[in-house]
């Protein structure tokens, strides 16, 4: 891949989202949708399948979810089940919903007997992270597994999980390889840059991913690096699946720097690796019990509220100082009972460190966006 190329590919992936995955369902592929930070690629990949993590039109309005969902159902499910209705998914071949929450507990009778695919999965992620939780996942995921298998019509080896583990782990390190480039002063590479290459390689197979990275990265390290102080805020965005670049343009618009981020699609899941171990299986499971920071996963780390908060944030604060950080925003879905009930002990996590911290509730939609951008807006006229 040229180096001048892969921005190019990533506006052409971010702006019509799925395009690879149609071409592949139209070269003999089976493709699997699945929803949400908890959706094992590794073994939807080990499979043969190629896995598209789906998102929503945050510009087109909900006009057929509503007759099947409860409009107090999450905004950003409803949005995605819409545009499934709608036929922007009409190449999958099968689905896999992991619990997560009510709005995806409760939906997934609504998904499948609408979308009628060939390949229906639920998958019962547990809340909890100890140790009886993690062998109850590692089961889960081998019921998951005998599933695809059936489907698929081959047998998941261990050594295709091991692959599958290498490759994403792989893809991953390449990932924070990027994210590092935003450290400088100015970063290399922008906010709106960087969701809309967040975007891109989650639409990818693993290995087009990975070689997508490596080629931002390429090209990114041909800018000029500035060094020295900066009076523009260095912004953290916190929040759940921010699929779409208006939020990264109104802060950037702004005069801020989007530096981090702490989203399901950004850095919750490219940090955490999956170990290698004897059961491909149970690293698997490990990883996305414990390592992936969700708020529906309670994670205990001690006997006192303080050493809980350190389990759940401690990484927070790791890249506030990494990135340089002085501003968050956290942003939630309305609705979202899981963020919205971490929001209290997140909010403080974060000012005791010394950023300003910004709390927006609203759609996944950007018919509000007005109202974000004037809170956004007057947000960072603060940080000094």
């Amino acid at each position: 891949m040229p180096n001048t190329d892969a921005l190019a590919l990533v506006d052409k992936y971010y702006s019509n989202y799925g395009s690879r995955a149609r071409e592949l369902k139209a070269a003999g592929n089976k493709i699997l949708g699945y929803l949400s930070a908890l959706g094992p690629v590794e073994i939807m990949t080990a499979a043969g399948s190629v896995p598209l993590r789906l998102k929503g039109n945050v510009s087109e309005p909900i006009t057929k979810a509503d007759a099947h969902m409860e409009t107090i159902a999450c905004p950003f499910i409803r949005n995605v089940f819409d545009s499934a209705l709608k036929g922007r998914y009409d190449y999958l071949d099968g689905m896999v919903m992991p619990h997560q929450c009510d709005s995806t507990d409760k939906t997934s009778n609504v998904w499948s007997h609408n979308l009628g695919l060939p390949y229906w999965h639920f998958l019962n992620v547990p809340h909890l992270a100890d140790d009886p939780s993690v062998g109850f996942f590692t089961s889960v995921l081998g019921v998951f597994k005998k599933s695809l298998e059936k489907f698929m019509g081959r047998e998941i080896t261990d050594k295709d999980l091991a692959r599958a583990v290498e490759a994403y782990n792989e893809n991953r390190r390449a990932m924070r390889e990027l994210y590092s480039l935003r450290r400088f002063v100015p970063p290399l590479i922008s906010g709106v840059e960087m969701t809309k290459v967040l975007v891109a390689a989650m639409s990818l197979p693993v290995d087009e991913s990975t070689s997508l990275i490596k080629g931002v990265i390429r090209e990114v390290q041909e800018r000029a690096a500035h060094s020295g102080a900066t009076s523009s805020p260095r912004v953290m965005i916190i929040g759940d699946q921010i699929d779409n670049t208006a939020i990264a343009e109104i802060i950037e618009g702004a005069g801020a720097e989007l530096v981090m981020d702490h989203l399901s699609l950004g850095s919750k899941i490219y940090w955490p690796d999956v170990d290698v171990t004897a059961d491909p299986l149970a690293g698997i499971a490990e990883r996305y019990l414990r390592k992936v920071k969700l708020p529906t996963t309670f994670v205990a780390g001690g006997d006192t509220y303080e050493e809980n908060l350190e389990a759940r944030f401690g990484h927070i604060r790791d890249f506030i100082t990494e990135f340089k950080v002085n501003a968050a925003i956290i942003f939630v879905y309305k609705y979202c009972d899981p963020y919205g009930f971490e929001v209290p002990a997140l909010k403080d996590f974060i000012e005791s460190t010394g950023v300003r911290v910004l709390y927006l509730e609203d759609e996944y939609s950007t018919s509000t966006l007005g109202r974000v951008k004037t809170r956004i807006e007057a947000f960072l006229e603060m940080i000094e």
